[in-house]
């Protein structure tokens, strides 16, 4: 059987699914396609001819080459097409993106025949996806004086690519779906047990809703009775995309509601529009203007005030609240682009401005974000050719400056990065700022989704002003099963090609490491100046300022080195008290968040802002446990304000383990991993002699708000509940429900423990070690009354354990120790009391490979309690994960159920769990 045959039978196999033919993105498939379309007699011509116009992706994927080369034959006439004619053709190349039909475009436009090469110019005027190999080709043609290549150039000088296209519809009319109550998880739109079908979008779509087939009926014959409208997705009484960018849950959404990108290419479609009552998560918002969509704020919902202003609470100390306008499934509402409000029938609801401020209406008019992004770069690049002014064709970037005011960490990281702003203006918060980007990652389950974004804006290298870029396996890091060996082997050949480090070596010279991206990137983060920009929504690092984006924003970040986004305001939190000698730091992070709640009244004040943590003496790992639970805190992102000693004992960390991810031969050509031990050396330097110290904001800074943490408080563990049985469904699912472990009483009963994920470091392995030593001479032998699952997080804690001794004492007590000669094929279903050492790399966090089993109540050091993410429901019994800190989670799994507040500090005693006093010094310039 040949590879078109191949093709046919899994075209067969899909239909039996309900899907269509696969997009076709191989250069041996199209090549047969070709050759039958070139056979005038080949009884599969007529489909071969539909599959190359209709269904090959564009780009730079090695279809695309194939593609855009035939294209060129046609259009020269050395291949005759009666079905695809030179006009056609061109036509094609037009919704190619860029990459080789941009090369072909720019071959014909500067060839000798001048017809073709004028209808080809127009073509190219409105790409926008060129990179410096093409602007250059322009560029030399320009200077040997010809004159398409200056026409070319003067349209890009007036971006024409962008003025010319339709003007944004001034009345948008949706059509509300209501798609839960309360926060709505991005699993709900895309979940993470599906994450193996992502880069197929049609088969992906079909998991939308949890693969709640009603739901999605429900969708459909919406859609249905309303032809001429926009569905639009709603969290009521909640935030929408909480927990992810999940550049895939937008995706899914954009292929049940949106407009088709292009007739010429398959299940891309764009302009999704979204609402919640509290707005849309930031990253997921995000996720929204990289497809050109809508996300609204609707604030239908509103807490009740006393005639002073309070909050009216329940009897339960919760908000009461009143709806102001209704937006049941089925209400029909326009969006008016022009004055930005929202209507029912002509009657005004909300202003909306803040979804369609003048960028956003670039982003829906262009189709996306990317294209303004490399819309603005091309118009540049040929204004700089033609040694001309950048005419003022987009929307001036936004830049507020408050003279007299002073810069808090965010703002100083965005001024130092920035680029394109007025020379010598300070920004504040609210400014809209391109940003040079030094660190990226891309994770495993997003990151195929990363590769074909980059195959769609043609890019083929990383920029060369990144400091450093990683490709993790940790999502796919248990269960090496079918589908990861299909996938994860191909995107570490892609993104290792393109020049970054990857945790697994294409070629198998360097052992394959599944450490958890987050963690990777705490390490190779080495300037606390620095912008992050990952694939994960916990990429917070414990140094410089880092932000959780989608699959498509880290594509960008690698092909450009850069990034657009407002500077946060920020919310500053400082500590006093002492913490008692039995309390975990994870307890902190915990009360953080308590604490805050209780001081404002219910309303989260870290929501879509920086958290400025004047943390001061913690080291790295420590540290990262607080900044990477701000994701579950709704925070924009997070910093760390570190005493110049304390970072520069986290720098010595972070070199010694990026030494150890060159010594296993993990460095690439560029060396860039040398490149940031040095760079680290360097900082080292600035900060002994005095020369730089470590980031500080102003003293006369301005914050949105300040909280003050007393540790003093903090005299139990603290537990993030999700509270899956509240009669209130809004408050199922949150991580705002915190409660003592007193609340339980002692008689909760938990089914498995968890150990493992970002937010634990080697502390947490040492303190599991000593608990199960106590307990044997406690109690003469160690007996778990439920399973307890641990999995580091590195390779590198599992390394010192083993050199410490610690891990001969977890393998002494274990039933199961993970093999790398022999992974793990197939997920485990169900669990036996006994503790099992896990592979290092995210494990139960992500849910995508192993679940606890249904309906189990978990007790887990992990970030996640969303429905379904770790556990599922069962028929009897809602899955719960409670989340809290390790010596609680251990100790549950020995008991089968929550320890007592006596249980719990008899089992710690002796235990040195964090040493954390908060700095005495003023954090501040």
């Amino acid at each position: 059987m040949n590879i078109y045959q191949d093709y046919i039978k899994e075209i067969a196999d899909r239909k039996d699914q309900g899907l269509h033919p696969k997009p076709i993105d191989g250069a041996e498939l199209l090549s047969a396609i070709i050759a039958q379309i070139k056979d005038i007699d080949n009884p599969n011509r007529d489909d071969s001819i539909n599959f190359f116009i209709y269904n090959v992706l564009p780009g730079t994927t090695s279809a695309a080459g194939v593609k855009a080369k035939f294209l060129k034959e046609i259009i020269l006439g050395e291949s005759v097409v009666k079905e695809i004619s030179p006009a056609f053709a061109l036509e094609q190349l037009s919704h190619m993106k860029g990459g080789p039909s941009v090369e072909v475009l720019l071959d014909l436009a500067l060839g000798e025949d001048a017809t073709i090469a004028e209808e080809a110019a127009k073509v190219l005027k409105t790409q926008v996806f060129l990179y410096e190999a093409d602007t250059e080709r322009l560029e030399n043609a320009f200077k040997l004086g010809s004159a398409i290549a200056k026409d070319i150039l003067e349209s890009y000088a007036k971006a024409e690519f962008f003025t010319k296209l339709p003007d944004v519809e001034e009345e948008i009319e949706v059509v509300t779906y209501i798609a839960g109550v309360g926060d709505i998880s991005t699993d709900l739109l895309s979940p993470g047990a599906d994450a193996h079908s992502r880069s197929d979008r049609e088969l992906h779509g079909q998991c939308m809703f949890e693969h709640n087939k009603e739901m999605q009926s429900e969708l459909l014959a919406l859609k249905e009775q309303h032809p001429d409208k926009r569905v639009m997705l709603i969290a009521e009484k909640g935030t929408m995309g909480v927990g992810s960018s999940r550049m895939s849950g937008v995706n899914n959404v954009a292929l049940w509601t949106g407009v088709p990108f292009s007739k010429y290419v398959p299940f891309i479609n764009y302009a999704p529009v979204i609402a919640g009552t509290n707005g849309i998560a930031p990253i997921f918002l995000t996720t929204v203007s990289v497809t050109g969509g809508i996300g609204i704020d609707l604030k239908n919902w509103v807490k009740q005030k006393d005639a002073e202003g309070n909050t009216i609470v329940d009897e339960d100390g919760e908000p009461i609240l009143k709806q102001t306008y209704s937006v049941d499934t089925g209400t029909v509402l326009t969006i008016n682009t022009k004055t930005k409000k929202l209507y029912k029938d002509c009657v005004e609801l909300k202003d909306i401005s803040t979804a369609l401020t003048p960028p956003k209406m670039e982003f829906i008019k262009a189709g996306g974000s990317y294209a303004v992004v490399f819309g603005k770069k091309l118009q540049t690049l040929a204004c700089k050719i033609l040694g001309i002014d950048i005419p003022q064709v987009y929307a001036a970037s936004k830049e507020v400056s408050i003279e007299g005011q002073g810069l808090t960490a965010v703002e100083k990281i965005f001024n130092k990065n920035a680029v394109g702003t007025t020379p010598g203006k300070t920004l504040h918060a609210g400014s809209n700022v391109r940003v040079e980007v030094n660190i990226v990652g891309s994770q495993d389950t997003t990151g195929l989704m990363t590769s074909q974004e980059l195959e769609m804006m043609a890019a083929t290298v990383i920029s060369p002003i990144v400091d450093g870029a990683y490709q993790s396996g940790c999502h796919t890091a248990s269960v090496w099963d079918d589908k990861s060996k299909a996938n994860i082997p191909r995107l570490m050949s892609f993104m290792n090609d393109f020049g970054l480090i990857t945790g697994r070596d294409p070629k198998g010279k360097y052992f394959p490491m599944t450490d958890v991206i987050h963690k990777v990137l705490n390490d190779i983060t080495v300037g606390d100046w620095d912008i992050i920009i990952g694939g994960d929504s916990h990429t917070r690092m414990s140094k410089g300022v880092a932000f959780g984006a989608d699959s498509g924003t880290v594509a960008l970040a690698l092909a450009t080195g850069e990034a657009t986004m407002p500077i946060p305001e920020s919310v500053k939190v400082t500590f006093k008290g002492q913490m008692k000698s039995y309390m975990d730091f994870r307890d902190v992070v915990h009360a953080t968040q308590q604490q805050m709640l209780k001081q404002f009244g219910g309303e989260n004040v870290f929501q879509g802002r920086i958290i400025e943590v004047h943390i001061g003496t913690l080291t790295a790992d420590e540290a990262f446990t607080f900044t990477d639970w701000t994701a579950e805190m709704k925070a924009k992102a997070s910093i760390c304000i570190s005493e110049d000693d304390t970072l520069i004992e986290s720098l010595e960390i972070a070199k010694g383990r990026i030494q150890i991810m060159i010594d296993k031969g993990m460095d690439n050509a560029k060396q860039v991993l040398k490149g940031l031990v040095d760079k680290a050396n360097t900082r080292i330097t600035e900060l002994k002699t005095g020369i730089k110290p470590s980031l500080r904001p102003d003293a006369n800074a301005k914050y949105h708000a300040e909280v003050i943490i007393d540790l003093d408080e903090i005299s139990e563990p603290m537990i993030a509940d999700p509270d899956v049985n509240n009669e209130d469904v809004s408050k199922r699912y949150t991580h705002d429900n915190i409660r003592p472990l007193s609340f339980y009483g002692g008689t909760k009963k938990v089914d498995l423990g968890f150990v493992g994920s970002c937010m634990v470091h080697k502390g947490d392995m040492k303190i599991l070690a000593q608990m199960l030593k106590n307990i044997e001479a406690q109690h003469g032998k160690v007996e778990f009354k439920a399973p307890l699952v641990v999995a580091p997080p590195t390779y590198n804690i599992v390394d010192e354990l083993k050199a410490e001794g610690d891990w001969e004492v977890l393998v002494r007590y274990s039933g199961f120790e993970f093999d790398d000669n022999a992974p793990k094929g197939l997920a485990r279903t169900k669990y036996e009391n006994m503790l099992y050492l896990e592979r290092p790399g995210c494990n139960l966090c992500m849910g995508n490979q192993e679940k606890a089993e249904p309906g189990d109540t978990v007790m887990a050091t992990s970030t996640r309690l969303f429905q379904g993410r770790v556990v599922k429901d069962s028929g009897e019994k809602k899955g719960e994960s409670l989340l809290s800190s390790t010596p609680v989670v251990v100790l549950s799994t020995i008991l089968g159920r929550t320890p007592t507040l006596a249980e719990y500090e008899a089992a710690v005693d002796g235990i040195v769990l964090t040493k954390f006093k908060p700095s005495t010094k003023q954090l501040v310039r």
